[in-house]
């Protein structure tokens, strides 16, 4: 079992609230991903739950049960960070093993449970190595390994693919939603990297100044984000926003179009001119100055023949286009 709720949830340093109050329910087995700007107390939020910062006020349950106070070893929550925080003088299986000796674990049952963590990472050839002589995904597989034989009722992660290249990276977004499909066990990931949570997550917690701005699933906050800092912070490229006579013609404040709702052709009520240009083979990318002055990005499937400085028109797709009030909220 793996679900965790949190109740008016607020943290203060001071007189400064980080958390202001957050309400939020995890249920168990969901790949949740907190996901937000630095510093809008992604990692704070993630922290509470192990039981790393002290709670202002509110109350977190595990599994139904009163959590708040109790020290992280008592939470059976198990935590996966940015660094991989790895013994140097001890074998793979040495510092997989490392919390189970801590716990008093008999060493079949240590072994036993080693191994299977081993076999699910693709770390058996590797149990003999000490962290020196793997890579860093390998090291990160290891620090997850740990985690993995403690049996948690929910793993933690905060950050832990910051450190590795962009192909590493990648390989690691697999290798973790594809543990997760195996395990079945509730998982809360911690990232500022969109992409990432587009693409792991079942449900996503939006997080603005330690508020939640929007939580539903990858799909949900794309198509239908509920705000303007919603539908700017997801989606790769992000969305474009108009404001004046444009947006006015929708009746309201702002409205945004996604860079792949823009149609090119002769004719289109958006005329401009063409920038930068990115050319990625299955898509391009291109930037282009309107008119009026709003420079938007367009994205285009495969090669298109536009060069810097042609002139373009674009025609937005009416049922794509997103409007949001003077306050910034979506609009029906």
């Amino acid at each position: 079992m793996g679900q965790i709720q949190l109740s008016a949830v607020r943290k203060s340093f001071g007189e400064v609230d980080v958390i202001p109050g957050i309400d939020l329910m995890i249920e168990d087995g969901e790949f949740v991903v907190f996901v937000g700007p630095s510093g809008c107390g992604k990692s704070t939020l993630l922290r509470l739950i192990a039981g790393l910062e002290d709670t202002t006020s509110g109350t977190i349950a595990i599994d139904g049960k009163e959590a708040t106070h109790l020290p992280p070893a008592k939470r059976g929550l198990a935590m996966v960070f940015q660094s991989y925080a790895l013994y140097p003088h001890m074998t793979v299986r040495k510092n997989i093993a490392f919390p189970l000796k801590m716990a008093g674990m008999s060493e079949a049952e240590q072994t036993a449970r080693v191994e299977r963590a081993a076999k699910v990472l693709n770390l058996t050839s590797y149990l003999d190595r000490r962290p020196g002589q793997l890579s860093g995904g390998q090291r990160q597989r290891v620090a997850i390994g740990r985690a993995i034989v403690r049996e948690p009722a929910a793993f933690l992660f905060d950050e832990p693919l910051s450190n590795l290249d962009a192909a590493l990276r990648v390989g690691m977004r697999q290798e973790i939603t594809e543990l997760h499909q195996s395990l079945k066990t509730t998982m809360i990931y911690v990232t500022h990297d969109q992409v990432e949570a587009m693409t792991m997550a079942d449900k996503i917690v939006v997080l603005n100044a330690g508020r939640i701005e929007q939580v539903g699933s990858p799909l949900e906050l794309y198509h239908r984000p509920h705000n303007l800092f919603v539908a700017g912070f997801i989606g790769s490229p992000k969305m474009n926003f108009l404001e004046g006579a444009e947006a006015a013609k929708h009746g309201a404040a702002t409205i945004g179009v996604r860079p792949e709702h823009l149609d090119i052709g002769a004719e289109g009520p958006w005329k401009g001119i063409v920038g930068l240009a990115e050319h990625l083979g299955s898509d391009t990318f291109f930037k282009v100055t309107l008119d009026t002055g709003e420079t938007i990005t367009v994205r285009a499937s495969g090669e298109v023949a536009l060069r810097h400085g042609d002139r373009i028109a674009l025609t937005p797709q009416d049922s794509k286009i997103h409007r949001f009030d003077a306050a910034g909220k979506a609009m029906a």
